[in-house]
């Protein structure tokens, strides 16, 4: 099966790990510079004014800081 694909300008982001044994999120923040990307529309979980949200490695979800703005972004997803 082929997957639909987005191409994001995406920079730093932040990796959630899962939780501790109180239920506090694990998080490793990452600091990159912004650089295009062809993201599966698949991965995408959410998208809010700052972050775009994917699921990652075993499990893990990212946080990812893109450099559109949202209504662009909501464009690009819902486009047919």
């Amino acid at each position: 099966m082929s997957d639909k694909f987005v191409e994001l300008s995406l920079g730093s982001h932040i990796i959630s790990h899962g939780y501790d044994v109180d239920n506090k999120e694990i998080l490793e923040k990452v600091t990159a510079p912004f650089a295009r990307k062809l993201v599966a529309v698949s991965r995408i979980k959410s998208i809010s004014e700052k972050y775009i949200l994917t699921d990652y490695l075993n499990g893990r979800w990212v946080y990812w800081e893109y450099e559109d703005d949202f209504k662009t972004l909501k464009k690009k997803l819902t486009k047919k």
